[in-house]
């Protein structure tokens, strides 16, 4: 793989950032570089550190590494590597929806996110997606609890684009605050009834970034990389450089990240500045661990939309506890969409290690994914909360194991999404 050093990889050594608003004030131009310059690692670190300390929005682009850098021992491409040899053409024309290439392809996105674009970039292209674009754009602002970073990958022809919403930062006291910002907000465009009424938190999160991904999104249209610089122009009537424009949209995301790009999906629909440019585009949402985003009211004006009733897909990983939340305790919410629940049937699976006494025994975690009817429901009051801690606890010891449980933050982690989402006869994400 290619060195992290600024003389290891053309592409990747260097990283370009740029700042906007008031954070893009506080990086300093040292040696003379501007803001949006490439920077060696050991330079960017540090103005990375004053960005994030002022708060502020900033942008991070990377380039995916070429197979060559990818695999510099052995041919470089196998029966099993690119995971996927027609993703990109699998993305232009699936079957239907849910597809399980695509699902497995948006797992992998969501948890990736959790990294920095390099390394996003390099895990889509072992899925598939050769010689991709990847641009972060991340908007921080500790007291208005703001902790927004979303990604635009963008395929080598420029005719896929995959929108992606980083979920909760496990150490970010901040994120989490946002999370917590539950009180409910109307939002600015009506959908169903007048009264209905979202997360405070998530909505303010999903506009901080908002004019940034659709700047994004407007250069992808236009057959442009998303990594063209902040108000950079073409001449009238003059092509861009790639292939083609944006043809097809996916939104994905991971827990809060996934509620982000649900809203982002309700807002492309119903707001008419959008609506107009990507309705056409967008043929996706699929979401993973997702928590709920707004009242019945908003729920079921977003089921009275084919697109939103079909298209944006949720998957719940067996007693995963985010799925119920806000609690009952926090007011009344509803999802929408379609739901796939992962059952995992733990005593059985346990039984059945037991009786072959540990040798051939199916893995713990063994189940399937179900189409349910009705969605999961709020959590009844606070209690549930140290339960799903419990039983998180309980997955470490063998002898507590298998034992049921109601909710677990355990189930919530991405790997499980990506583990129980991975195709028949694909061994995993890197393509080994």
């Amino acid at each position: 793989m290619a060195g992290t050093d600024g003389t290891g990889n053309s592409r990747q050594g260097k990283t370009i950032i740029t700042g906007t608003g008031a954070a893009a004030g506080r990086v300093p131009a040292a040696g003379g570089a501007s803001a949006g310059e490439s920077l060696f690692p050991t330079e960017w670190e540090g103005r990375m550190r004053d960005v994030l300390a002022a708060g502020g929005v900033w942008n991070r682009d990377a380039a995916a590494p070429s197979y060559d850098e990818l695999r510099p021992y052995g041919h470089r491409e196998t029966p099993g590597f690119p995971v996927y040899k027609d993703l990109e053409r699998r993305l232009l024309a699936p079957g239907e929806h849910p597809d399980p290439v695509i699902a497995h392809v948006m797992a992998t996105c969501a948890a990736y996110s959790y990294a920095d674009p390099r390394t996003l970039s390099m895990i889509m292209a072992r899925l598939g997606l050769a010689d991709n674009r990847c641009r972060m754009i991340r908007a921080s602002v500790d007291a208005m609890l703001i902790c927004s970073t979303a990604f635009l990958v963008q395929s080598r022809s420029g005719r896929v684009g995959i929108l992606c919403y980083r979920g909760t930062e496990p150490l970010n006291f901040v994120n989490w605050l946002g999370v917590l910002d539950v009180a409910p907000e109307r939002i600015g465009y009506r959908i169903g009834d007048p009264c209905a009424t979202v997360h405070a938190g998530l909505y303010r999160n999903v506009r901080a970034t908002r004019y940034e991904v659709m700047n994004a999104l407007r250069l992808a249209c236009e057959h442009r990389s998303v990594r063209a610089a902040a108000g950079a122009t073409r001449p009238a009537g003059r092509p861009g450089p790639l292939e083609g424009g944006l043809e097809v949209l996916y939104i994905t995301g991971h827990s809060q990240g996934g509620a982000m790009a649900a809203l982002m999906g309700v807002m492309m629909r119903h707001e008419r500045k959008y609506r107009d440019v990507f309705a056409s585009r967008l043929r996706a949402v699929y979401t993973f661990g997702q928590p709920m985003i707004g009242d019945p009211r908003f729920a079921e004006a977003c089921r009275q939309d084919d697109f939103l009733r079909e298209r944006v897909i949720r998957y719940v990983y067996d007693r995963d506890v985010v799925p119920h939340l806000p609690s009952t305790a926090s007011g009344a919410f509803r999802h929408f969409g379609r739901e796939l629940r992962y059952a995992v049937p733990h005593l059985r699976n346990t039984l059945l290690g037991t009786l072959t006494g540990g040798r051939c025994a199916p893995p713990e975690r063994r189940g399937r994914w179900e189409s349910r009817r009705s969605a999961t429901p709020q959590m009844p009051g606070l209690l549930g909360i140290p339960l799903a801690g419990l039983a998180y606890l309980a997955r470490g010891f063998e002898v507590t194991r298998s034992l049921p449980s109601v909710y677990s933050i355990d189930d919530h982690l991405p790997q499980h999404y990506v583990s129980a989402l991975t195709p028949p006869g694909v061994q995993n994400e890197f393509g080994d």
